[in-house]
């Protein structure tokens, strides 16, 4: 049984600001470059052929399929996002005040580190169906879709319902293995940008500026991006594979192919695609990543620290 100290720290008001300002600074910084994101997507679920640019896919989505393919799935996206955002922050700041007991001394890299791996666990576990469902409604009336996915993923919920019915519990966890390998993420990031703060904090004798938040989210999400990108790449093909696509029989009475697993895709990947093959969609994802994760941060900080303002004057 928790400590009624420590359920406190967990049921804290401050861990509530602290997710709704993540929530609200994601959603922010994810409609401001969500064009990025939608490149991002496209690149990685391509095969093969020649490595576009993200300036050739923008003209070529806008030409092809009008302005506002760029925008496509953007509702859904926020939702899901906002609930990922909540989850992961909340979680997050809830470890960090039982792990160090409110003292900010007691902070470091490494616990930083290992409190961000745990946080990102419990958000994959939590918000894995609604990515699925996410990929797939942003690929709806793309050339190469299936009919199914066209026909059945028109908003989260019935995208959610169609999966479950198909594909059962476990198709709402396409991914999931890339997605808890991908922990490290959110947590290198977190603590590459919590390394940072405290630094610069340090340095500054605690004054920090709107650039400055936006200057160490880029960094510390440029950091844990490049070091993790395959297993984004993966995670993506994975997600946006059906079972209606992916396992159709070779003849009517033959066996149905498994789905390839994480490391048999990389492999097949790396035959057919050679390494660049593993890093293709990185300048759009590193564009996309780095802006919104920047923005984020310094929204986030900003929105934070002015509801704590208030609730210090009241």
């Amino acid at each position: 049984m928790v400590a009624p100290s420590k359920l406190s720290q967990v049921l804290s008001y401050q861990n509530f600001v602290h997710a709704v300002s993540g929530a609200a600074g994601g959603c922010i910084a994810m409609s401001t470059f969500y064009p990025l994101d939608t490149v991002r997507s496209r690149l990685q679920l391509e095969e093969a052929g020649e490595v576009r640019s993200t300036r050739q896919v923008i003209k070529e989505i806008v030409l092809g399929e009008g302005f506002q393919s760029l925008y496509r799935g953007l509702g859904p996206v926020l939702q899901s996002l906002c609930i990922s955002n909540f989850v992961y922050f909340y979680t997050f700041h809830a470890l960090k005040a039982v792990a160090s007991g409110g003292s900010p001394s007691q902070h470091s890299a490494l616990k930083d580190l290992l409190l961000g791996s745990i946080a990102g666990i419990i958000n994959v576990l939590t918000t894995t169906p609604f990515w699925v469902v996410n990929t797939r409604l942003r690929m709806r009336n793309v050339a190469g879709t299936s009919d199914e996915v066209n026909k059945h993923y028109k908003n989260l919920l019935e995208g959610l319902k169609y999966v479950a019915q198909k594909e059962g519990i476990a198709g709402l966890w396409s991914g999931t293995i890339p997605s808890l390998m991908l922990v490290s993420n959110p947590a290198l990031q977190f603590m590459m940008y919590e390394m940072l703060k405290r630094n610069i904090m340090r340095f500054t004798g605690g004054e920090m500026g709107s650039l400055s938040f936006f200057f160490i989210g880029a960094i510390a999400k440029a950091f844990a991006t490049v070091l993790t990108y395959p297993l984004q790449l993966v995670q993506t093909k994975q997600r946006h594979r059906s079972k209606e696509s992916d396992s159709k029989p070779s003849t009517s009475a033959g066996p149905k192919p498994r789905t390839e697993s994480t490391l048999e895709l990389m492999i097949s990947i790396l035959q057919h695609q050679g390494i660049r093959g593993l890093f293709r969609g990185l300048e759009a994802k590193i564009l996309q990543t780095v802006l919104t994760a920047a923005l984020m941060f310094m929204a986030y900080e900003k929105i934070a620290g002015t509801v704590v303002m208030l609730l210090k004057r009241n």
